[in-house]
């Protein structure tokens, strides 16, 4: 074995004893398979506390249920634990919409199912804090970072408190990590005490009392009075939405069990570029070798993709994207993304396909307010829906300047957009919306797309895409007959497939059989379908929980009876 571990992290006491450390300033817990890809938040975060000087190892899936020596092996850190439950919310990666345990795990060498427990960020920190009660314990990524408060829980089918209570950790980081992880550890490198820890912008943590600074807070309603009071939740989510999507939010205090939750501000959205030097760094873009060439089948849906840009303003009701990376995007810089590019390429066994140049949604790279200072006092929650912002730079021809550079790079055949796109961003249902859309959806088409486009209507009945937070169906209808046309005259037997949802908040019997009948539908495949799953601090979670649309406070149809919620999703199964 190298010194180096072909530059890995280490993930064994063997590896770090090699390495020649003596100690070790922060460990990393993990319920994923250590891949060392800009695309795991793990190894970003290891790799960024690298670049700054610290030690850092890496515990991947560690075994909860044995004699717990891997939360033993490396001993206590200089500094702190970090824990996260892996890319997905352990309860989405294990259970299906019908609560039905799943089989296998995309995160896991070969599929294999069960090597992370049922809400693993609270079960990690727990044995951590047993072990080693004096070590702080921060815990962050999605699943921490969507129960920083009190959440609706699909699962238990409940209301829970903060996962700070539960868990026990010392402070809880939302979002992307990289800036509050850096001085969360420079502040216990220097000795600072809890109070200067407490000042860092982006973490929740638990207090005596509520913020009392002179800057701009709200408190909310108790946790005590949010479960006798459903109006009441759906209130304080309205709250934390609308303070989420400002650029310059306010303190959040939370009253719960005799204590407070506080939540401080994040940092003010970066300009382009900010966030190359998280993507810059020195990953092997492998899982570890430990693993010894197994299947990690996430790996491989990624391994050659490029992500560039953070961030969504679309605000779709059941998407997680906005409250956990932010409504306002942040783009990396095009030298930055046309490196990764060309390191990809350079690559012994790539075979000359780009997976995906893309995020999280694909379309959105470059797009932000004309005038910032106008976005500073805007209280919209998102930037096209229902009607496109006027302020919004919501050009495309940065995009199409990018995958004009890329195809010219040794070595690259082709570059796919595997990630989602909003088509109202280029489009309504009476057509384009400038010359740049236009150009760029026909680029999709022709040269970015590998046989089969993937867009998301989600719906086709305007009352169910009102409760969703998307475009009439109207839209897809212009793009359905604008991809066909394009596909004729490029001589192309691509497919469109739309992506549907059932059981959505809003949707009843009668919206699904509707959609089953839809003229515009007739010889579209469906495969790329799902019924609603409620996750943690989504409009639709609040609304399926409450039974009250957060944004009209009106009641709204839920379809809670399983059989029902079956039968719902069996019209996509219909002949078309």
């Amino acid at each position: 074995m190298s010194r180096n571990f072909k530059g890995f992290l280490p993930v064994t006491k063997k590896e770090a004893d090699l390495l020649g450390w003596d100690y070790i300033d922060v460990i990393l817990f993990t319920g994923d398979a250590y891949i060392d890809h800009p695309s795991f938040g793990t190894a970003v975060i290891g790799r960024y506390l690298q670049s700054l000087g610290y030690r850092v190892a890496i515990v991947p899936q560690p075994n909860w249920r044995d004699d717990l020596r891997d939360f033993r092996k490396f001993g206590k850190p200089r500094l702190f634990f970090g824990v996260n439950s892996g890319v997905m919310d352990s309860m989405i990666n294990h259970y299906t919409a019908a609560k039905r345990l799943r089989s296998d795990d995309a995160y896991t060498p070969e599929g294999k199912a069960g090597q992370r427990p049922d809400y693993a960020v609270t079960v990690y920190t727990q044995i951590l804090k047993k072990l080693y009660p004096d070590t702080p314990v921060i815990i962050g990524g999605v699943e921490a970072s969507l129960r920083r408060l009190a959440h609706y829980d699909y699962w238990e089918d409940k209301l829970k408190p903060s996962v700070l209570f539960e868990s026990g950790a010392d402070l809880l980081v939302y979002g992307m990590g990289e800036k509050p992880v850096k001085e969360i550890a420079a502040i216990l490198e220097r000795g600072g005490d809890r109070a200067e820890l407490l000042q860092i912008p982006q973490i929740a943590y638990l207090s005596d009392s509520p913020y009392k600074g002179d800057k701009r807070s709200v408190l909310l309603d108790s946790f005590e009075n949010v479960l006798s009071d459903k109006e009441r939740f759906v209130r304080n989510f309205a709250i934390v939405e609308q303070e989420s999507n400002m650029w310059h939010p306010a303190y959040i205090s939370e009253p719960c069990m005799g204590r407070f939750v506080r939540v401080n501000p994040p940092y003010e959205p970066g300009p382009d570029g900010e966030i190359d030097t998280y993507y810059d760094l020195p990953y092997t873009r492998e899982p570890h070798f430990k693993y010894k060439g197994k299947h990690i089948s996430a790996y491989e849906m990624i391994k050659n993709s490029v992500n560039t840009h953070r961030g969504c303003f679309g605000s779709c009701s059941f998407c997680t994207i906005s409250a956990h990376q932010g409504k306002f995007v942040q783009s990396r810089s095009e030298d930055s993304i046309l490196r990764e590019l060309s390191l990809i390429a350079s690559s012994e066994d790539f075979k000359g396909y780009i997976s995906d140049i893309g995020g999280p949604t694909a379309n959105m790279y470059k797009m932000k307010g004309k005038n910032l200072d106008i976005c500073k006092k805007c209280k919209r929650e998102s930037c096209n829906y229902p009607n496109i912002c006027r302020n919004l730079d919501h050009s495309h021809l940065p995009l199409l300047k990018l995958y004009k550079k890329a195809e010219e790079i040794k070595g690259i055949k082709k570059s796919f957009v595997s990630s989602g796109i909003r088509y109202d961003l280029f489009l309504n249902e009476k057509g384009y919306l400038d010359e740049s859309g236009k150009s760029y959806f026909k680029e999709l088409v022709l040269n970015h797309t590998s046989g089969r486009l993937k867009v998301a209507p989600e719906h086709t009945e305007d009352v169910v895409l009102k409760s969703m937070g998307k475009p009439s169906f109207a839209s897809f209808v212009f793009l359905k007959d604008e991809f066909e046309k394009i596909c004729r005259i490029g001589q192309k037997r691509y497919q469109l497939i739309p992506y549907f949802i059932s059981s959505h908040p809003g949707c009843a019997m009668e919206h699904m059989r509707a959609l089953s009948s839809n003229k515009a539908l007739r010889g579209v495949r469906l495969e790329q379908v799902q019924d609603f799953t409620p996750t943690p601090m989504t409009r639709s979670s609040v609304a399926y929980y409450a039974g009250i649309d957060p944004v009209t406070l009106k009641n709204i149809f839920v379809e809670k009876d399983m059989e029902k919620k079956k039968r719902q999703k069996s019209f996509f199964f219909n002949k078309f």
